[in-house]
Order: C-alpha cells, then sequence, then structure tokens
C-alpha cells in the first residue's frame, strides 16, 4: 500500500537556509524510489491557519517513507531544515 511523507510549512524564518536544504533533501532522495505529488504548488487554505508552503512524497509503503526519512542523508538534510522553518511532517497510508 502507497504511503506518502507530507510536509507542511507553517513558517519560514531563513530563507538562505531553505535554499540550502532544498538540494540536500532533493540529494537524499537520489537512492530512494519515490514520486514527488506535490511541491509547493499554490495552496489554498479552505480552513485553518494558512500554510507557507506544502510537500507531498509517494512511497511504495510506510517502510520505505520511513527509510528516506530516517537515511543519513536525509538526517543531515533535516537539521538545516529545522533551523530554517517551522514544519509538521508525517506519514499516511495510502487506500489499497
Amino acid at each position: 500500500m502507497s504511503a506518502y511523507i507530507i510536509f507542511i510549512r507553517d513558517r519560514a524564518r531563513d530563507h538562505a537556509l531553505l535554499e540550502t536544504y532544498g538540494p540536500l533533501a532533493q540529494a537524499s532522495l537520489a537512492s530512494h524510489a519515490m514520486e514527488p505529488l506535490v511541491v509547493y504548488n499554490p495552496v489554498e487554505t479552505l480552513e485553518g491557519a494558512e500554510v507557507d508552503g506544502v510537500v507531498m512524497l509517494r512511497f511504495a509503503d510506510s517502510a520505505a517513507a520511513r527509510a528516506w526519512y530516517d537515511s543519513p542523508a536525509y538526517v543531515e538534510a533535516r537539521k538545516v531544515r529545522f533551523l530554517a522553518a517551522d514544519y509538521r511532517v508525517f506519514i499516511v497510508d495510502g487506500i489499497g
């Protein structure tokens, strides 16, 4: 069953660091099979707090998603993300 990692950026604090994070995150995905579905496309908030950006990646299953998230390359990349912005990140299983 497909699984999705969804990143919701609530607030960017350091745009220069976000520019550093992007290539690090992308490089960390090179050895992980996934499909980007949403990468900071325009967002229309219908309910709740406005968001600054959204990324949604599809993996084969939650184990594959977690393997990427916990990979050494992404662990290093997310250290930069933690400094650059406030995000909510979660894994959700798809249907079927």
